[in-house]
Protein backbone atom coordinates (compact mmCIF):
# COMPACT_ATOMS: atom_id res chain seq x y z
CA UNK A 1 0.00 0.00 0.00
CA UNK A 2 1.26 3.13 -0.81
CA UNK A 3 1.00 6.36 1.52
CA UNK A 4 0.62 9.89 0.77
CA UNK A 5 3.24 11.21 3.17
CA UNK A 6 6.41 9.79 5.46
CA UNK A 7 4.93 11.50 8.34
CA UNK A 8 4.61 9.09 11.42
CA UNK A 9 1.32 8.26 13.25
CA UNK A 10 0.93 6.49 16.54
CA UNK A 11 -2.44 5.00 16.94
CA UNK A 12 -3.70 4.17 20.53
CA UNK A 13 -5.70 1.33 21.74
CA UNK A 14 -6.63 -0.21 24.35
CA UNK A 15 -8.14 -3.77 25.46
CA UNK A 16 -11.74 -4.32 25.69
CA UNK A 17 -13.63 -5.48 28.67
CA UNK A 18 -13.59 -9.26 26.99
CA UNK A 19 -10.02 -8.98 26.50
CA UNK A 20 -9.73 -8.10 30.37
CA UNK A 21 -11.98 -10.94 31.45
CA UNK A 22 -10.06 -13.18 28.64
CA UNK A 23 -6.54 -12.03 30.41
CA UNK A 24 -8.25 -13.21 34.13
CA UNK A 25 -9.92 -16.40 33.06
CA UNK A 26 -7.60 -17.58 30.72
CA UNK A 27 -10.09 -18.48 27.76
CA UNK A 28 -13.36 -16.67 26.69
CA UNK A 29 -15.69 -19.53 27.71
CA UNK A 30 -14.36 -19.79 31.64
CA UNK A 31 -15.06 -15.88 30.94
CA UNK A 32 -18.12 -16.48 29.72
CA UNK A 33 -19.06 -18.80 32.51
CA UNK A 34 -18.18 -16.63 35.46
CA UNK A 35 -19.92 -13.99 34.00
CA UNK A 36 -23.48 -15.35 33.24
CA UNK A 37 -23.21 -17.48 36.30
CA UNK A 38 -23.61 -13.97 37.90
CA UNK A 39 -27.11 -13.35 35.76
CA UNK A 40 -24.87 -11.05 33.91
CA UNK A 41 -25.22 -10.45 29.63
CA UNK A 42 -21.82 -11.83 28.38
CA UNK A 43 -23.05 -10.55 24.94
CA UNK A 44 -22.58 -7.30 25.50
CA UNK A 45 -19.25 -8.18 26.19
CA UNK A 46 -18.84 -9.75 22.79
CA UNK A 47 -20.15 -6.99 21.00
CA UNK A 48 -18.42 -4.42 22.36
CA UNK A 49 -15.17 -6.34 21.61
CA UNK A 50 -16.18 -6.41 17.72
CA UNK A 51 -16.89 -3.10 17.27
CA UNK A 52 -13.96 -2.18 19.15
CA UNK A 53 -11.46 -4.78 16.86
CA UNK A 54 -13.33 -3.19 13.54
CA UNK A 55 -13.04 -0.09 14.18
CA UNK A 56 -9.07 -0.49 14.74
CA UNK A 57 -8.70 -2.42 11.76
CA UNK A 58 -10.43 0.42 9.79
CA UNK A 59 -8.73 2.94 11.81
CA UNK A 60 -4.87 1.19 11.31
CA UNK A 61 -5.72 0.90 7.12
CA UNK A 62 -7.24 4.40 7.29
CA UNK A 63 -4.25 5.92 9.02
CA UNK A 64 -1.69 3.30 6.93
CA UNK A 65 -2.62 5.16 4.16
CA UNK A 66 -1.47 8.77 5.36
CA UNK A 67 1.81 7.81 6.94
CA UNK A 68 4.10 5.75 8.87
CA UNK A 69 1.87 3.74 11.59
CA UNK A 70 2.80 2.50 14.84
CA UNK A 71 0.37 0.99 16.66
CA UNK A 72 0.64 0.95 20.55
CA UNK A 73 -1.20 -0.15 23.65
CA UNK A 74 -2.43 2.14 26.23
CA UNK A 75 0.07 -0.04 28.62
CA UNK A 76 2.78 0.79 27.19
CA UNK A 77 2.31 4.77 26.90
CA UNK A 78 3.89 5.63 29.97
CA UNK A 79 7.43 4.60 28.91
CA UNK A 80 6.77 5.23 24.73
CA UNK A 81 8.99 8.13 23.30
CA UNK A 82 7.04 9.71 21.13
CA UNK A 83 8.72 11.80 18.47
CA UNK A 84 8.45 15.80 18.56
CA UNK A 85 6.82 15.69 14.75
CA UNK A 86 4.60 12.22 15.60
CA UNK A 87 0.75 12.87 15.13
CA UNK A 88 -1.20 10.94 17.82
CA UNK A 89 -4.65 9.07 17.23
CA UNK A 90 -6.36 7.49 20.36
CA UNK A 91 -9.25 5.14 19.64
CA UNK A 92 -11.38 4.19 22.96
CA UNK A 93 -13.15 6.34 25.28
CA UNK A 94 -12.98 9.66 26.56
CA UNK A 95 -10.35 8.73 29.06
CA UNK A 96 -8.19 7.17 27.13
CA UNK A 97 -7.31 10.54 25.94
CA UNK A 98 -6.58 12.12 28.99
CA UNK A 99 -4.55 8.97 30.16
CA UNK A 100 -2.55 9.96 26.41
CA UNK A 101 -2.29 13.49 26.56
CA UNK A 102 -0.25 13.86 29.30
CA UNK A 103 2.58 11.89 28.34
CA UNK A 104 2.72 14.22 25.08
CA UNK A 105 4.90 17.77 24.81
CA UNK A 106 3.10 19.31 22.10
CA UNK A 107 2.10 16.33 19.57
CA UNK A 108 -1.29 16.89 18.92
CA UNK A 109 -3.42 14.43 19.67
CA UNK A 110 -7.24 13.41 17.72
CA UNK A 111 -9.61 11.52 19.37
CA UNK A 112 -11.35 8.94 17.80
CA UNK A 113 -14.90 6.86 18.95
CA UNK A 114 -14.66 3.92 17.89
CA UNK A 115 -18.40 3.24 18.43
CA UNK A 116 -20.72 6.28 18.89
CA UNK A 117 -23.82 4.25 19.58
CA UNK A 118 -21.97 2.99 23.27
CA UNK A 119 -19.97 5.82 24.22
CA UNK A 120 -20.91 9.54 24.55
CA UNK A 121 -17.78 10.78 23.05
CA UNK A 122 -17.05 14.74 24.81
CA UNK A 123 -13.16 14.31 23.64
CA UNK A 124 -13.68 12.11 20.52
CA UNK A 125 -14.89 14.68 18.14
CA UNK A 126 -14.21 12.18 14.87
CA UNK A 127 -15.03 8.71 13.95
CA UNK A 128 -12.95 6.63 11.59
CA UNK A 129 -14.23 7.37 8.81
CA UNK A 130 -13.85 11.59 8.76
CA UNK A 131 -10.00 10.31 8.79
CA UNK A 132 -9.12 10.13 5.41
CA UNK A 133 -10.35 13.94 5.19
CA UNK A 134 -8.91 14.94 8.71
CA UNK A 135 -5.22 13.59 8.32
CA UNK A 136 -3.84 15.90 5.36
CA UNK A 137 -5.65 19.11 7.21
CA UNK A 138 -3.40 17.98 10.42
CA UNK A 139 -0.09 17.85 8.44
CA UNK A 140 -1.09 20.73 7.05
CA UNK A 141 -1.98 22.53 9.85
CA UNK A 142 -4.98 23.85 8.89
CA UNK A 143 -7.46 22.11 11.48
CA UNK A 144 -8.06 24.07 14.71
CA UNK A 145 -6.19 23.09 18.05
CA UNK A 146 -7.32 23.61 21.24
CA UNK A 147 -4.87 23.98 24.11
CA UNK A 148 -5.67 21.51 27.38
CA UNK A 149 -3.95 22.74 30.73
CA UNK A 150 -2.52 20.42 32.72
CA UNK A 151 -1.81 20.27 36.87
CA UNK A 152 1.27 19.00 38.29
CA UNK A 153 2.63 17.42 41.56
CA UNK A 154 6.33 18.20 41.62
CA UNK A 155 8.17 16.19 44.96
CA UNK A 156 10.90 17.20 47.39
CA UNK A 157 12.24 13.86 45.73
CA UNK A 158 12.85 14.91 42.84
CA UNK A 159 10.04 12.82 41.04
CA UNK A 160 6.84 14.92 39.25
CA UNK A 161 3.61 13.50 38.01
CA UNK A 162 1.15 15.21 35.29
CA UNK A 163 -2.71 15.27 34.71
CA UNK A 164 -5.12 16.38 32.18
CA UNK A 165 -7.97 15.68 34.23
CA UNK A 166 -7.42 15.66 37.87
CA UNK A 167 -4.93 14.55 40.73
CA UNK A 168 -5.68 12.48 44.20
CA UNK A 169 -3.10 13.19 46.76
CA UNK A 170 -4.10 10.71 50.18
CA UNK A 171 -4.42 7.22 51.43
CA UNK A 172 -3.89 4.06 48.92
CA UNK A 173 -6.68 2.60 50.99
CA UNK A 174 -10.02 3.61 52.35
CA UNK A 175 -8.02 5.44 55.56
CA UNK A 176 -8.02 8.39 56.53
CA UNK A 177 -5.08 10.91 55.50
CA UNK A 178 -2.59 12.77 57.48
CA UNK A 179 -0.69 16.17 56.41
CA UNK A 180 0.01 19.70 56.26
CA UNK A 181 -1.53 21.88 53.63
CA UNK A 182 -0.69 25.25 52.90
CA UNK A 183 -2.58 27.42 50.62
CA UNK A 184 -2.71 31.51 50.40
CA UNK A 185 -0.34 32.03 53.13
CA UNK A 186 -2.83 29.89 55.74
CA UNK A 187 -0.84 26.22 56.86
CA UNK A 188 -2.62 23.90 59.22
CA UNK A 189 -2.55 20.04 59.60
CA UNK A 190 -5.27 17.70 58.57
CA UNK A 191 -6.95 14.71 58.76
CA UNK A 192 -9.21 13.67 55.89
CA UNK A 193 -10.16 10.97 52.73
CA UNK A 194 -7.41 12.53 50.41
CA UNK A 195 -7.49 15.88 48.17
CA UNK A 196 -8.47 16.13 44.71
CA UNK A 197 -6.94 18.80 42.32
CA UNK A 198 -8.80 19.60 39.36
CA UNK A 199 -7.96 20.79 35.70
CA UNK A 200 -10.57 22.50 33.68
CA UNK A 201 -10.97 19.64 31.59
CA UNK A 202 -11.88 17.82 34.48
CA UNK A 203 -14.05 20.25 35.83
CA UNK A 204 -16.75 18.03 34.39
CA UNK A 205 -16.18 14.60 36.12
CA UNK A 206 -14.44 14.28 39.24
CA UNK A 207 -14.88 17.88 40.38
CA UNK A 208 -18.19 18.19 39.33
CA UNK A 209 -19.33 15.35 41.25
CA UNK A 210 -17.38 16.60 44.42
CA UNK A 211 -19.35 19.70 43.77
CA UNK A 212 -22.83 18.33 43.39
CA UNK A 213 -22.53 15.96 46.64
CA UNK A 214 -21.60 19.32 48.37
CA UNK A 215 -24.50 21.10 46.96
CA UNK A 216 -26.79 18.95 47.64
CA UNK A 217 -25.62 18.86 51.50
CA UNK A 218 -25.27 22.71 51.25
CA UNK A 219 -29.01 22.80 49.92
CA UNK A 220 -30.29 20.66 52.60
CA UNK A 221 -29.01 23.05 55.19
CA UNK A 222 -30.11 26.17 53.65
CA UNK A 223 -27.18 27.43 51.41
CA UNK A 224 -25.97 26.67 48.12
CA UNK A 225 -22.09 24.94 47.80
CA UNK A 226 -22.15 25.36 43.98
CA UNK A 227 -22.61 28.60 43.31
CA UNK A 228 -21.28 28.75 39.49
CA UNK A 229 -17.56 27.49 40.05
CA UNK A 230 -17.85 25.89 36.95
CA UNK A 231 -18.79 28.54 34.76
CA UNK A 232 -16.25 29.70 33.52
CA UNK A 233 -13.80 26.81 34.06
CA UNK A 234 -12.28 25.79 30.78
CA UNK A 235 -10.23 23.24 29.49
CA UNK A 236 -7.02 26.10 29.08
CA UNK A 237 -7.90 28.02 32.28
CA UNK A 238 -4.75 28.89 34.09
CA UNK A 239 -6.08 27.57 37.61
CA UNK A 240 -6.73 24.90 39.30
CA UNK A 241 -9.67 23.57 41.57
CA UNK A 242 -8.51 21.23 44.72
CA UNK A 243 -11.19 20.41 47.45
CA UNK A 244 -10.55 18.32 50.70
CA UNK A 245 -12.37 15.17 50.76
CA UNK A 246 -14.28 14.86 54.62
CA UNK A 247 -11.97 16.92 56.40
CA UNK A 248 -12.43 15.52 60.10
CA UNK A 249 -12.13 18.49 62.71
CA UNK A 250 -10.43 17.66 65.65
CA UNK A 251 -7.90 18.21 68.85
CA UNK A 252 -5.37 17.86 66.50
CA UNK A 253 -6.40 18.45 62.99
CA UNK A 254 -7.93 21.11 61.05
CA UNK A 255 -10.64 22.29 58.26
CA UNK A 256 -10.88 25.27 57.29
CA UNK A 257 -9.03 24.79 54.20
CA UNK A 258 -11.23 22.87 52.24
CA UNK A 259 -11.81 24.15 48.72
CA UNK A 260 -9.85 27.01 46.44
CA UNK A 261 -8.16 27.77 43.66
CA UNK A 262 -4.17 27.04 42.98
CA UNK A 263 -2.25 28.86 40.13
CA UNK A 264 1.64 29.32 39.71
CA UNK A 265 1.97 32.60 41.70
CA UNK A 266 -0.32 30.40 44.42
CA UNK A 267 0.40 26.91 44.63
CA UNK A 268 -0.73 24.16 47.14
CA UNK A 269 2.22 22.96 49.18
CA UNK A 270 1.06 19.50 51.24
CA UNK A 271 3.86 17.62 53.01
CA UNK A 272 2.95 14.14 53.70
CA UNK A 273 2.73 12.65 57.77
CA UNK A 274 1.95 9.59 56.79
CA UNK A 275 3.83 6.49 58.04
CA UNK A 276 2.84 4.33 54.88
CA UNK A 277 0.10 4.27 51.82
CA UNK A 278 0.09 8.05 51.03
CA UNK A 279 -0.26 8.06 47.22
CA UNK A 280 -0.58 10.99 44.35
CA UNK A 281 -1.64 8.96 41.29
CA UNK A 282 -3.80 11.07 38.24
CA UNK A 283 -6.65 10.80 36.14
CA UNK A 284 -8.03 7.87 37.99
CA UNK A 285 -5.02 5.32 36.82
CA UNK A 286 -4.12 4.13 40.79
CA UNK A 287 -1.44 1.83 38.68
CA UNK A 288 0.72 4.80 38.04
CA UNK A 289 1.44 6.86 41.12
CA UNK A 290 3.78 8.57 43.15
CA UNK A 291 4.65 7.74 47.45
CA UNK A 292 3.52 10.24 49.42
CA UNK A 293 4.95 9.30 52.89
CA UNK A 294 6.00 10.82 55.87
CA UNK A 295 8.26 13.92 55.08
CA UNK A 296 7.27 13.91 51.64
CA UNK A 297 6.57 17.40 49.96
CA UNK A 298 4.02 17.98 47.44
CA UNK A 299 4.00 20.96 45.41
CA UNK A 300 0.73 21.20 43.36
CA UNK A 301 0.77 24.09 40.59
CA UNK A 302 -0.30 23.89 36.61
CA UNK A 303 2.40 22.33 34.38
CA UNK A 304 5.05 24.28 32.50
CA UNK A 305 3.62 22.05 29.11
CA UNK A 306 0.12 21.94 27.65
CA UNK A 307 -1.76 19.10 25.66
CA UNK A 308 -2.76 19.79 22.03
CA UNK A 309 -6.31 18.65 21.24
CA UNK A 310 -6.99 18.49 17.34
CA UNK A 311 -10.86 20.19 17.37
Amino acid sequence: MERSSENKIVLVTRRTRLEELIQRFNTEGQARFYVEHLGADFSDYQLEHRHYREAVTATSQALARHGRLQVLDRAFVPNFVFGPHDTVVALGQDGLVANVLKYLDGQPLIGVNPDPARWEGVLLPFVVRDLDRLLPEVFAARRPLHEVSMAQASLNTGETLCAVNDLFIGPRTHTSARYEISCGGVTERQSSSGIIVSTGMGGSGWLRSVLAGASGIATALGGDANAGVLEDFRWESDYLYFSVREPWPSKTSASSISFGQVSREAPLILVSQMAENGVIFSDGIESDYLQFNAGTRATISLAERRGILVG
